[in-house]
Formats: C-alpha cells, structure tokens, sequence
C-alpha cells in the first residue's frame, strides 16, 4: 500500500473524526479519486476538488468559468486540477460528474439523481429512495477497490492473535464497538477504545502476537493516529480503516485497508462512511471466522445458549420484577 503525505488537518493539531490508488483509474469512481488525492494536492487545486465534491452534479452543468468562480480560484487552476487526475481536460470532468451523479441511478426499483440536494418538500419515498442508493453505490465502489490481499493479511492476525484492540473517535467509535462486539462473540479477546487514554495505556501492554485496529474516515484524528501508532512500538500488527490511503493513519499502519462515500445532505463524509466502514469490518470478521471455523461455531452456540432464558418464547414476554 502506497503511503503518503499527511492531510493538512492532521496529527498535531488534534479533533474529532468524523471527520484506491489514484495512478490507477480503474480502481473506482472520479469522485472516489478526487478524495483520495485531495490531501495531497496544492491549496488552490484542493478548493476545486473541494467544489466538486461538495457538488458534483453542478459541476456537471457548469462551466470551466463558473466553476473556478465557485470555488474562488481561476480556469487555468481547474485545468490542472483535472490533469493532476489523469482528466485530459475540464469537459471529460464534466462527463464524469454526470456520469456519476447528474444521471439518474436505478437501484432497487428508485430512479434517483443522487448528485441534488435534498429540499425540504421532498416525500419520505424520495428520501429513502435517495439515501438507499447512495449507501448502495458506496458500498459497491468500496467493494470495487478494496485490497483482498490486505484482507488476507488482516485476518489471518486476528485470527491467530492473544489480543484485539480497536480504536475509533466519535462516529467511528460505533463502527469500533460493531467490530469489538462480533470478535468478542467469536471468542477473541477484544477491548474497543474511544478514551485516548485508555487506549493508550491499553496500548503499552500490546506485543507481537497482538493486533490494534484503528477507524478513521479522515485518517486524520490525531488521537486515533496516537492510538495505533502506540500499539505499534510494542510490535502489535496495525490495521487502518480510512477512505484516504495517503493519510496520517495509513501512515503508520501495516495493513491499510480504505472505503468509498457517496455524500447527501445532512449526511456529511463521516456519517456517509458508516455502513462501507461496516461493510468491510463485516467481510474481515467473516474471514477470521471462517479461519477459525470450529472454533467460531462452538463460540456462536455457548454465546447463544448463554442468553437463551431472556429471549421470549411462545409469543409472550417475559415479565421482569
């Protein structure tokens, strides 16, 4: 996995989250490109990755002109911002955006243009089907570009590791306790930290036969980077969860394992990442599972067995005193 610069809002300078390859464009969407890249990218080429992003089905409609207005830099300026992603020029980024979200999407019976905004006259029906075909769409492109061989890798540390640790910030904290839940169940010793010290003092006793797993839609929360970096120096193998390969987290990680958004409104970048955040979470722990396969299965019916007497049976609830 290529490592790579630091976003500018990164270590250092702390804060919450929640806050594939870009030289291979086959490896997922303009849109997913433009995210990955951005951090990396000159302070006026980042505004126009910014304004795309933010709009993308606008930018489909307008021109090189408006579009420099909007995002308060020149024509020249969104050029090289479209060559600096292997675009020949302002029109082909235009195709793209429409492409990807100024058409409209069929996706379990809606026809959604999932590029506009959300207006406050909008049905329940037109919302769900908006929100529906977003989360699909992300996790398809996530599924498109995810590393199977960083998945192997991943899974074949957990399976066989003493100690799990997963550390996640705000939002990301309950994807961390999602993952903490189902390795738990399965019978590997697994602890999930939202507290940076707690993380960082469960962190010094890790060694080599253990593994820490950090989530991060930025890559950039200072105290998850701290986190799995501390679990580092004690030699535990290091997993990161991000959309952006070349953040701070990827940076000291071993294993980098990265996640595709589709933005609406009111559901910003780090509230989109949720479920593709989940999804590969789902398909790592599945593969650790299945490495553990007797194992897993014998751990799924003692833990079932164990709450058995407060599930209701019979069609009737069990009264509590």
């Amino acid at each position: 996995m290529v490592r790579g610069t630091v976003p500018p809002d990164a270590p250092g300078h702390g804060g919450s989250d929640d806050h594939g390859d870009t030289e291979n464009s086959d490896n997922g969407s303009v849109l997913t490109r433009i995210r990955a890249a951005l951090p990396e990218l000159p302070a006026a080429l980042q505004r126009v990755g910014e304004q795309v992003l933010s709009a993308p089905a606008v930018v489909a409609r307008a021109t090189i002109l408006e579009t420099a207005e909007r995002s308060g830099t020149s024509a020249a300026t969104v050029t090289r911002f479209c060559r600096a992603l292997d675009l020949p020029g302002y029109a082909d980024l235009r195709l793209a955006m429409a492409e990807e979200t100024g058409r409209s999407s069929a996706v379990a019976g809606w026809e959604i243009d999932i590029g506009r905004e959300i207006m406050p006259t909008d049905s329940l029906q037109e919302l769900l089907g908006l929100i529906t075909t977003a989360d699909i769409r992300a996790i398809q492109e996530t599924a498109a570009q995810i590393d199977l061989a960083e998945i192997e890798r991943a899974a074949d540390a957990v399976a066989s590791a003493g100690r799990v640790e997963v550390y996640g910030i705000g939002g990301s904290a309950l994807v961390a306790d999602s993952m903490q839940l189902c390795l738990h169940r399965i019978g590997i010793p697994t602890w999930s930290w939202s507290d940076v010290h707690n993380g960082l003092t469960s962190a010094a006793l890790l060694g080599t036969d253990d593994v820490a797993i950090a989530v991060s839609h930025s890559g950039a929360t200072y105290e998850t980077v701290e986190m799995l970096s501390a679990a580092g120096s004690r030699g535990a193998t290091t997993v990161a969860l991000t959309s952006f390969p070349n953040s701070a987290l990827a940076e000291v990680a071993d294993i980098v394992l990265t996640t595709a958004i589709h933005e609406t409104t009111f559901r910003p970048d780090a509230l989109a990442a949720r479920h593709p955040q989940l999804m590969v979470l789902d398909l790592l722990y599945v593969a650790v599972a299945q490495r553990r396969y007797d194992a897993t299965g014998v751990a799924l019916t003692l833990t079932a067995q164990a709450v058995s007497s407060h599930r209701a049976s019979d069609g009737n609830t069990k009264e509590h005193r």
